[in-house]
């Protein structure tokens, strides 16, 4: 009855050895090539993947990958620590930790900005020695008169050296700031470029073969900060492209677009020419090497490709290269995403670039009028699946007008086979109760949602608010459709930025969807769609003063649908004249000075004509 107590014998050959970190990433295992141990890894970095780099604990391994972003804590822990002896001593050792000072800061340059082969190179050679510099350690940095250097300038920036010339202003610390001015060079400015070259000649100019890298960053830095600024989560998400700037040092596709699109945003920001155009000059050859990218069957879905081609719109945004630019961009952004798939935007850089600017994307699928892939469940579910974001109102109203492209081409479709007589009685009513069912269902989701998200939002509603002159902002007539008399309406205020641009979003959505309901009952009303458009334009104001930087990129949609809104010649396509021409001077956006047509949503627009 009783059974064998006695523990089992240890079967030794069931040992295994303790668990230890992986010789080579996850993707170069499965992939089956060489792994270089860097962290990224020099191959992940290559087909544009550094983020999706990582080593699983593996037995029988015993060698930890070398970690970039390790060894630069340690220096600067090292330059810190040898920054605070320096100023302590006065003796000869003094000269001695200069030296190595200077070498220290060599090599964290090196390591932050230098070309990912050069930085595998050094990165092994501190840890061969175990952190102790050899003699022959070959420091290489970004300076003018390095080879190495010089080797990578001629290949990234093409033989051809630029000068700029350096526009100096008087600032006047007491000059009271209007919102109307444009941004100036200042003070802070001038030391930044001349900070930036070796040597200035007697006529004030630098090249670009002579900045200096800390100065490309910090152009890298102003624009982050202004189309990806710091802002808490009820002012909607904005990080995507600060994520996207923080790995653009393990692909050259990055860091040649943020180096052409920063330096182009840095001279029109300051109004120089000169710098403006050495940002275009380096536009071309990104172009070429994304193209190039988009032709490979693997590198169109790393990443870095996805990273740049939303780089470029941001460029468009603000030089309007052509009248196409923009929609050219967005339809290619479209395109890619959907080649990558919804797994692909789970996790990281790639997740934040579809959620972040899926108003975008939606928008562009809006304005082709063609059946779209965002409509489908996967694309609502997929990229959310693991936890990285979570959906807020802006996305559950996104989730709705996804819906819109199809209804569009519905009704597009219906129309022209209407116009040439090619449909029978039977087939033509049942093709018009169809689309009239999807308006019916997609308008009661979106009142639904309003109770479920607007009226209950946790922060307040909107509130009305008299409009003054004391912003510098245009004032808002609209008119009274009853007796044509015009009037100034309340303005609209709200308690972030999230739902200032979820509610214009909506009210622009309610629009382009009322322009094919042609149901006989229910249907908006000429009024409800000319209050639909007064609501973008009373709520323009509070978010145009009171976004950051760029982010007012946001309402570009919103405002060309309320402008499309309303009749040519009245009050309410003046005031978003002056709107458009305020935005464009103020904040350098060639977009917005355009009146920007490629966002059109009406037929033979931009968007629909490829």
């Amino acid at each position: 009855m009783g059974g064998d107590t006695r523990p089992p014998a240890t079967d030794l050959r069931a040992r295994k050895p303790p668990s230890r970190q992986s010789r080579s990433c996850k993707v170069c295992r499965l992939r089956k090539v060489k792994c270089d141990r860097v962290k990224p890894c020099h191959a992940c970095c290559a087909h544009g993947y550094p983020s999706k780099c990582f080593y699983e604990r593996i037995p029988d391994e015993d060698a930890q990958p070398i970690s970039q972003a390790e060894e630069i804590r340690k220096l600067r822990a090292e330059i810190r620590d040898l920054r605070a002896r320096i100023d302590e001593r006065q003796d000869g050792s003094r000269t001695q930790d200069l030296q190595r000072l200077d070498q220290l800061e060599s090599l964290f340059e090196s390591i932050r900005s230098a070309p990912p082969r050069v930085v595998d190179s050094l990165v092994r050679d501190i840890r061969a020695v175990h952190g102790v510099l050899k003699n022959d350690l070959t420091v290489v940095g970004p300076w003018e008169g390095h080879e190495a250097y010089e080797n990578y300038g001629r290949q990234s920036r093409g033989s051809s050296v630029s000068t700029l010339p350096v526009r100096k202003r008087i600032s006047n610390a007491e000059t009271e700031v209007n919102f109307n001015d444009p941004v100036e060079l200042d003070d802070d400015d001038d030391e930044l470029l001349d900070s930036g070259s070796e040597s200035t000649s007697s006529s004030g100019t630098i090249t670009v073969m002579s900045m200096q890298r800390p100065v490309i960053d910090a152009f890298v830095e102003r624009f982050v900060d202004a189309f990806a600024p710091e802002v808490d989560i009820k002012s909607g998400r904005a990080g995507a492209l600060r994520a996207a700037a923080g790995i653009r040092m393990f692909s050259p596709l990055i860091s040649d677009a943020y180096e052409a699109v920063s330096v182009a945003f840095f001279g029109r920001s300051i109004q120089s020419k000169q710098i403006e155009a050495s940002g275009f000059r380096l536009y071309p050859r990104v172009l070429r090497s994304l193209q190039d990218a988009l032709n490979d069957p693997e590198r169109c879905k790393a990443e870095s490709t996805l990273v740049t081609v939303v780089l470029l719109l941001a460029f468009e945004s603000v030089e309007r290269t052509t009248q196409s630019g923009v929609s050219a961009h967005v339809r290619g952004a479209v395109r890619l995403i959907e080649h990558r798939g919804p797994e692909n935007h789970m996790y990281g850089v790639e997740h934040l670039m579809f959620t972040e600017l899926r108003p975008y994307w939606i928008g562009g699928a809006i304005a082709a009028r063609k059946p779209s892939f965002f409509a489908r469940e996967e694309w609502k579910t997929i990229p959310w699946s693991a936890g990285t974001t979570t959906k807020d109102i802006l996305h559950h109203l996104l989730d709705l007008a996804a819906d819109i492209p199809g209804l569009l081409a519905q009704s597009d479709s219906f129309l022209e086979k209407h116009k040439v007589s090619v449909m029978g009685a039977q087939e033509m009513a049942v093709k018009q109760a169809t689309l009239w069912n999807g308006i019916t269902e997609l308008t009661g989701k979106f009142h639904q949602w309003v109770i479920d998200w607007v009226e209950s939002y946790p922060d307040g509603a909107p509130r009305e608010e008299e409009q003054t002159e004391d912003q510098g902002f245009p004032i808002f007539q609209r008119r009274d459709l009853r007796t044509g008399a015009t009037f100034i309406p309340t303005k609209l205020s709200y308690p972030n930025l999230l739902l200032a641009q979820t509610m214009c979003l909506y009210y622009a959505f309610r629009l382009i969807l009322s322009s094919v309901d042609k149901r006989p009952v229910d249907r908006v009303t000429p009024m409800e769609q000319y209050d639909l458009g007064c609501g973008i334009c009373r709520s323009l104001e509070w978010y145009i003063l009171t976004a950051p930087g760029n982010m007012i990129n946001r309402l570009a949609f919103p405002t060309r649908v309320a402008w499309e809104a309303f009749p040519d010649g009245g009050p309410e396509r003046a005031f978003l004249v002056e709107v458009l021409q305020l935005v464009e001077k103020r904040h350098a956006l060639g977009l917005w000075g355009s009146a920007m047509p490629e966002l059109s949503v009406r037929e033979n627009s931009p968007m629909n004509n490829e």
